[in-house]
């Protein structure tokens, strides 16, 4: 789409598609970059194949793989996520954020509530729906019970100090830990990549994939081999992380089923369910981003609203809206002490929660980021990166509140304890069953995972096609049916080869080498909006 307005576009020969290799046969047709799509397309297939038929052998690896990059690479891991915050609120206050992007004079694609209801979908969904009971109840446990030590060492999962015995202490460090993993930091990963991406392709007039970002670093270069090798990363970063979500999603989709109807849970329940939300993902991929991604991710925004006024509603109301503001602030005061990447006392912490959702919204962030990009354009600088991490960082602080907030207090006030006891997927049910018309809501919360599931997979695959295309953003239909299938095969093939644990060490191994490229597309951001003319 050509510019609207004032631009500095990018002089270079290069045109989207040069180095594709177009094939058709009959009425199918390929076109791919030959190198971007080759290598990572035969480096997943071998995966999955090599996975399913070592599915014992492979599972120890996993762990120990998950343990040794969550352990040795904590500081990293933290201290980036750190920086992309930083490097995301200097671009809004500074000049360079009146830049806009398609050109001085362009105007928004969708609506605000469009726009959001995208955004929310595409970045958070199965794992607001995974963690919104289960992770302030793990953390106010663990808070709660206080700290052990042996042999000098802190074995107790509890974020910073604890706070051994005290209900109400424990409740906002749970809550302020939780918001800490769902709310600037990841939303400032995602818009790092994003805004790089909208950039460069709206304004600077380059290929719609993530080599471009790098243009100002490598010059005509990120059209040869150090480009490839980004784009590769990005599509494996993608699949990876995408795969992880969808383990979780086909987890607590199967406890929610068994829990309901009594649904046999293990492998084969969960398999089912992934080859056949992938079938329904495969329909929408079809129907293309408008028509597909958009109007699922509305039907979604809806219910999921109406499944947590529900819960405002007839759980422990004045707590909940009380509970938000006091989280929030619990948030504030103990964000830097969460976010200190040295000298932790808390490792369990630290490195089983904080380093690993780092390493794995880092390998969402460049399916997430062109997600984001596609549907940005018209925005300025400062009204996308205030949009993108604030708007949704306050909808998680809310989810989170009142999912996580009512739970907490089932198990202080009412001393239930059938969701702390149970089974992270089941949680989420578990809390549902104390209050009124729990089949009814248990119900839709299957529902809004499995179309959670369904957007994030659709698309995940367009977003991975545009890349293995070379930028091309209407590549032949067979492509984007072979990177949807695949999605599904690799997470199939991580629930057999260790389930959640072998889905988080692909999500953290690829999300580290992804983590410095992310870092060095902050730079070319900055450079790329630094030579931009802006909106007046």
């Amino acid at each position: 789409m050509s510019p609207d307005g004032a631009v500095n576009p990018i002089d270079t020969d290069y045109k989207v598609g040069q180095d594709n290799i177009i094939v058709n046969v009959g009425p199918f047709g390929l076109d791919i970059h030959n190198r971007v799509f080759a290598i990572s397309g035969l480096l997943v297939v071998a995966f999955v194949v090599l996975t399913l038929a070592f599915q014992n052998q492979v599972e120890p690896l996993f762990t120990a793989m998950r343990g040794w990059l969550t352990s040795n690479l904590e500081g990293f891991f933290i201290a980036s996520g750190n920086l992309f915050v930083l490097v995301c609120l200097g671009l809004a206050i500074s000049p360079l954020g009146k830049v806009r992007l398609g050109g001085t004079e362009a105007t928004p694609d969708y609506t605000y509530l469009g726009w959001f209801s995208m955004l929310f979908a595409a970045g958070m969904g199965i794992g607001l729906m995974f963690f919104g009971v289960s992770e302030p109840l793990s953390h106010f446990g663990s808070a709660f019970g206080g700290t052990t030590v042996e042999n000098g060492v802190r074995t107790d999962w509890a974020p910073l100090g604890a706070a051994a015995g005290d209900a109400a202490a424990a409740t906002r460090l749970a809550m302020a830990a939780t918001i800490y993993h769902w709310a600037l930091h990841p939303w400032a990963m995602y818009a790092t990549i994003a805004l790089g991406l909208a950039l460069f392709s709206f304004n600077k007039g380059l290929p719609l994939t993530v080599r471009s970002v790098f243009y100002p670093l490598l010059g005509e270069r990120v059209w040869g081999w150090p480009g490839h090798v980004i784009d590769i990363l990005a599509v494996l970063a993608t699949l990876f992380g995408l795969a992880t979500s969808l383990g979780y999603g086909a987890a607590q989709a199967s406890s929610g089923l068994h829990f309901l109807f009594d649904v046999p849970l293990g492998n084969t329940t969960q398999i089912v369910l992934v080859i056949g939300i992938t079938a329904i993902a495969l329909f929408s991929v079809v129907a293309g981003l408008d028509a597909g991604v958009k109007r699922l991710s509305e039907i979604n925004m809806i219910l999921a609203v109406l499944l947590m006024l529900f819960v405002i509603a007839v759980g422990p109301t004045s707590d909940i809206l009380g509970g938000f503001f006091a989280n929030l602030g619990a948030y504030v005061q103990h964000l830097p002490a969460l976010s200190n990447p040295v000298g932790r006392e808390d490792a369990n912490f630290s490195q089983g929660w904080t380093a690993f959702y780092w390493a794995w919204w880092i390998s969402w962030s460049p399916f997430v980021g062109m997600f984001i990009a596609r549907v940005s354009r018209g925005r300025t600088v400062r009204e996308f990166i205030l949009s993108v991490l604030i708007v949704p960082s306050l909808a998680c602080v809310l989810w989170m509140t009142v999912f996580g907030e009512t739970a907490i207090l089932q198990f202080v006030r009412d001393g239930y304890a059938a969701a702390t006891e149970a089974e992270l997927p089941l949680q989420l049910f578990t809390m549902l069953d104390a209050l009124p018309l729990a089949s009814i809501t248990s119900f839709l919360a299957i529902v809004l995972v499995v179309v959670f599931f369904v957007t994030s997979s659709d698309s995940g695959s367009l977003v991975i096609d545009v890349i293995a295309a070379g930028g091309k953003v209407d590549a032949p239909l067979p492509q984007r049916v072979f990177w949807c299938a695949f999605e599904g095969l690799v997470a199939i093939a991580l629930i057999l080869g260790g389930g959640l644990v072998a889905l988080q060490a692909m999500a953290v191994s690829t999300g580290l080498p992804f983590t410095i490229v992310l870092l060095m597309s902050a730079v070319a951001v900055i450079k790329g909006l630094a030579s931009e003319p802006r909106a007046g």
